[in-house]
């Protein structure tokens, strides 16, 4: 019932809201205008026609061409088309992503089902509903972007391999490649993560695996210098477990909350993950070896193309961009306010009890949040000439304000940082954790410009593996996706303008 609840929900504000988006806007509007021409030209069989302008591969072209052609039989039997490029119209192309979003709704249904076995079909329902509203997520269902669809893909990617299947992961992750290239980063923290889970589930099911990785570590005398942690424990905190788990140990996670981490701990858990994937090395290659072939293909296309993007290189040309990381930061204060305010308290408290160590952590943030602020902080000119952008406003209102402003918010950064790192370290190593930062900022660092929709996907793995315990915090997160939802679509459909130096209407939009 969970799902179909779920679906149900999602498609009571889908379906409609697209009907009137259609109405009101009928025609292509910002970045429709290169995508959906490109889909109609993929609809007529031109498929070595290609938009210069367009920076993502095809992967939602070729998805929208599955599913009008599913579309077809009906229509043609209806008389309401003739021809499969006679149905590929802009009404048509946008309800792709409302489709998809009602699948990506499902599929955080059962992600939550599956990280949080406790949680209880009730409440999943309840947050996936809440999840499924997030504003960035929830503003291009309505309209001909990539988002949607990447998102769904990598979420599915995720699920099937929590699934322990593997291959089909691999798969899921080329597809979701197809919608934007940076999921490919995505797809290695997935494998990453995936293998060592897989190499622990070995060493658990076999004791002569275990004795010889404990008698190895103790002959090495610089290894046992390292390690912390007794040799014989698991790395990854357990929040999937076999039906068959008793709820008092499923409240039993092996590793450290934030409050407990060091640096001597974190490298005995990389020492002993490592041996642990060498000496299986053999089974984890064969195992992951899709993936493998998947990264192996896209650097080959990297090589072939010369970038990593398709069109408008100069336009969207890596740069060191670090301050990316901070907004992020900043913007899942934002959208995840009772998570972060309820985790500040654990915060203080951490750092009366490790005031040294905290305090050298606090001051080593403060000073690379004032590095990344002061050198670099890139304004592309996109950004600075487009008012149409909520990004615009967030820079010349907030960042651009005043010439100090920028620093003054460095603790705010750290802040939600450090809240995000221990919110995610009460569920998951610090391998995982680290890992996570790490394909964040691969994914974020390298973009130029600023894009809150950028940073949907790992919001959203912040977001499944946040333990929000209380119905109440949820309620209020879901009341403000609402307020922001609304009037984000109020100002996109009912407050349009228009500039002087371009004719046609404007709007505004994230």
């Amino acid at each position: 019932m969970g799902r179909l609840t779920v679906a149900a929900v999602v498609s009571l504000w889908a379906i409609p809201i697209s009907i009137l988006v259609d109405r009101v806007v009928p025609d292509p509007y910002m970045d429709e205008i290169f995508h959906i021409p490109q889909a109609q030209r993929y609809c007529r069989g031109e498929f070595r026609t290609w938009d210069p302008m367009i920076t993502t591969p095809p992967g939602l072209y070729y998805l929208s061409l599955a599913y009008v052609t599913s579309l077809f039989p009906a229509m043609w039997f209806a008389k309401a088309a003739t021809t499969l490029s006679s149905i590929c119209s802009t009404v048509i192309l946008r309800s792709t992503n409302a489709v998809v979003a009602i699948i990506c709704s499902v599929l955080i249904y059962d992600l939550l089902i599956k990280l949080r076995p406790n949680l209880g079909e009730k409440k999943a329902t309840i947050y996936a509903i809440i999840l499924a509203s997030y504003p960035l997520h929830w503003f291009f269902t309505f309209l001909y972007y990539t988002d949607v669809a990447s998102l769904t893909a990598v979420l599915a990617m995720y699920l099937a391999s929590l699934k322990s299947r593997y291959w089909l992961s691999a798969m899921l992750g080329a597809f979701a490649i197809l919608f934007r290239q940076t999921n490919v980063v995505w797809m290695l923290f997935i494998a990453a993560n995936s293998a060592i889970t897989y190499a622990e589930e070995l060493y658990e099911k076999d004791p002569v695996l275990q004795n010889k990785h404990e008698s190895m570590l103790k002959d090495n005398t610089f290894l046992m210098n390292y390690m912390s942690c007794p040799i014989s424990s698991g790395l990854r905190k357990r929040n999937i477990h076999n039906s068959s788990t008793n709820g008092k140990k499923q409240s039993i996670s092996r590793g450290t909350d934030f409050s407990q981490h060091n640096s001597t701990g974190f490298f005995g858990e990389i020492l002993n993950v490592a041996l642990k994937l060498w000496s299986l090395k053999w089974k984890v290659i064969i195992a992951f070896l899709p993936f493998l072939l998947i990264l192996l293909a896209f650097v080959a296309f990297v090589i072939w193309n010369g970038s990593i993007v398709l069109g408008a290189k100069e336009a969207h040309a890596a740069s060191p961009h670090f301050t990316q990381m901070l907004y992020f930061g900043l913007c899942s204060v934002a959208a995840f306010v009772p998570v972060h305010f309820t985790e500040a308290a654990n915060l203080f408290q951490s750092f009366r009890k490790h005031k040294i160590i905290r305090s050298s952590q606090l001051v080593l943030a403060l000073v690379a949040g004032f590095v990344a602020v002061h050198f670099f902080s890139i304004a592309h000119p996109y950004l600075l000439a487009d008012n149409r952008h909520y990004p615009f406003y967030f820079w010349r209102k907030l960042i651009q304000s005043h010439r100090m402003i920028k620093y003054l918010l460095i603790p705010l950064y750290v802040h939600s940082w450090f809240s995000i790192v221990s919110i995610l370290g009460k569920c998951q190593s610090r391998i995982w954790v680290f890992s996570y930062v790490v394909a964040t900022a691969l994914v974020l660092v390298p973009a130029p410009l600023i894009e809150f929709r950028y940073y949907t996907i790992p919001f959203y793995l912040l977001a499944l593996h946040s333990r929000i315990g209380k119905t109440k915090s949820w309620i209020l997160i879901g009341t403000l996706y609402a307020i922001v939802n609304i009037f984000t679509l109020y100002m996109f459909l009912f407050r349009p303008f228009h500039w002087e130096h371009e004719p046609g209407t404007q709007r505004f939009i994230w």
